[in-house]
């Protein structure tokens, strides 16, 4: 890289200028899955240009690269787009730090967190040292830098600036259009947008020395040579296998305890709803954050024994992960109870995001659970960073796999249907405006469902003619960098009910907004809030 380094400047500022293309005054959309290919390939050119080829294991991380990309403009549900930016960007540096190595299977929480801290310092330091080295190679080499004399350049300005207005007044004159062109591009450089020309220039250019970093960084600094404690432990083991032994049994004893004690109605359900006076509200929330907290800080507590804990022989091997596995078959247990608490809750008061998300938090987390005993039994603790890494990813991916928004309209709709089975609804319909884009086809769906009953069919109507028209009122022209397929999908869905949505009739005169149905009914365009 040091034979041609400008050849590494001009394309990371092309791509700092390309960020302020895709993304100055842009809403989130395909901008941010074009500027994240450009730049994986970008920096995959340089490298390879410079016979750095990546290790086939690193090669791995691209599907995962280009699933999390793609759902940032596929899906608009506000959790599953941050997720999937948050885990494009970390895929992202996980190639960067293990891009000659491929290690990263391996890796322990100490070397996720010290190769990134790498990486951020290199974004920062790397880019100097390599400046300072190519021009210390020259020196040794005998090449002289090539001295520039500004002043012939400036004479040159200076004699062209009026010769080239009086052309320009001349052709403006002649043409109107190219008067209009000329005169937006002089604009352009009004004093007004000064401080905000400067800015911008200032963060592609901050923007492009920070990926100089990252090829940088990749080039010299991702060969994994060595992983932290692979030889030896950073913190040696210093707690005797008695103490841990007496710290597992002892939550073990209160976790038997908590279990035996409450399994009269742990698994219950809707029979022991009203034990001790509980509501069915009350009893399906009380205690579900705790058993989860319990159920998190239980893997925390055996983590750092695994870490900490002297196991000399093989008795004492066995017997701290008998306890183990104990513990985390209870916390198990627990967190079932959790899940079917959960369950109730939904099957009484239907669908929200954070159930939705926690629903399926639980199932990840009683995998990585499971894989937790596994992993302890055969004495593989190193691998306990990727089993985590691994569950993260499940997590995220499942969010858009699910598609939150859409699921949720669609399970209240079907519990609305199939389990109350009336004519009189309950159906949240003011809550599905709290929901995005994702929502909208499946609610145009459900409408034109003939076996709908009018009740619910005339609140899901009114829902949609709100949704219609906040649209309408907040509609804006958006780019192409801002193309969202969620967005085209909704636009698209409400295309083919337009004549249905004319007959609910917006009346925007009060606040808040009504909407009146075919049937007179009048209700409100403002969402309701439930967890």
């Amino acid at each position: 890289m040091k034979n041609n380094p400008n050849k590494l400047w001009i394309f990371v500022l092309a791509l700092g200028w390309l960020f302020d293309f895709l993304f100055w005054e842009k809403n989130l959309g395909v901008n941010f899955a074009i500027f994240a290919t450009t730049s994986l390939v970008t920096v995959f050119y340089l490298l390879l240009s410079n016979g750095l080829h990546p290790n086939r294991f690193s090669l791995v991380l691209i599907p995962l690269f280009g699933f999390f990309a793609a759902v940032t403009f596929i899906r608009a549900e506000p959790m599953t787009t941050f997720l999937a930016c948050t885990f494009t960007l970390l895929v992202m540096t996980l190639l960067a730090v293990t891009y000659l190595g491929g290690r990263w299977v391996q890796y322990t929480f100490a070397d996720y967190l010290g190769k990134s801290l790498q990486l951020f310092g290199s974004m920062i330091t790397r880019p100097i040292i390599f400046i300072t080295d190519v021009r210390k190679d020259q020196a040794e080499a005998g090449i002289q830098p090539a001295k520039t004399n500004i002043w012939p350049v400036v004479r040159g300005i200076v004699i062209a600036l009026p010769v080239v207005a009086i052309f320009a007044s001349l052709l403006s004159s002649a043409d109107v259009v190219f008067g209009q062109q000329l005169e937006n591009f002089i604009n352009w450089f009004s004093l007004d947008d000064l401080p905000e020309l400067i800015f911008r220039l200032v963060y592609i250019i901050f923007i492009g020395y920070a990926l100089a970093g990252v090829v940088l960084h990749s080039a010299a600094q991702s060969m994994d040579e060595k992983l932290s404690a692979e030889d030896k432990p950073i913190i040696p083991p210093f707690l005797g296998s008695v103490e841990a032994a007496i710290v597992l049994g002892s939550v073990l004893a209160l976790f038997t305890a908590f279990v035996v004690i409450q399994f009269q109605y742990f698994f219950g359900g809707s029979t022991n709803i009203h034990i001790d006076g509980y509501t069915y509200a009350e009893y399906a929330r009380r205690g579900f954050g705790e058993l989860v907290t319990v159920a998190f800080f239980s893997l925390l507590m055996l983590l750092t024994l695994s870490g900490i804990t002297k196991r000399e022989t093989e008795i004492q091997r066995r017997i701290f992960s008998g306890l183990g596995v104990a513990v985390v078959a209870l916390v198990l247990v627990m967190l079932f109870s959790a899940f079917k608490r959960l369950g109730l809750y939904e099957e009484a008061y239907g669908f929200s995001r954070l159930r939705t998300y926690t629903h399926i938090f639980l199932i990840w987390i009683g995998l990585f659970l499971i894989v937790t005993i596994v992993l302890e039994i055969l004495h593989r603790e190193r691998m306990f960073a990727f089993a985590m890494l691994v569950a993260s990813l499940g997590f995220a991916a499942s969010l858009p796999i699910l598609n939150v928004d859409a699921f949720i309209v669609e399970k209240n709709i079907q519990r609305e249907i199939h389990v109350l089975a009336n004519d009189s609804t309950n159906l949240d319909t003011q809550y599905f405006l709290d929901l995005s884009d994702d929502a909208v086809p499946v609610l145009v769906s459900a409408y034109q469902t003939s076996t709908l009953s009018d009740s619910i069919r005339e609140r899901i109507g009114a829902s949609l003619a709100c949704i219609n028209y906040n649209r309408v009122l907040d509609n804006q022209e958006l780019t192409w960098q801002s193309f969202h397929l969620a967005a085209y999908s909704a636009d698209k869905a409400l295309a083919s009910i337009r004549n249905d949505l004319n007959e609910y009739k917006i009346n925007n005169n009060n606040y808040p907004v009504e909407v009146t149905t075919p049937a007179g009914n009048q209700i409100p365009c403002s969402t309701s809030y439930f967890d």
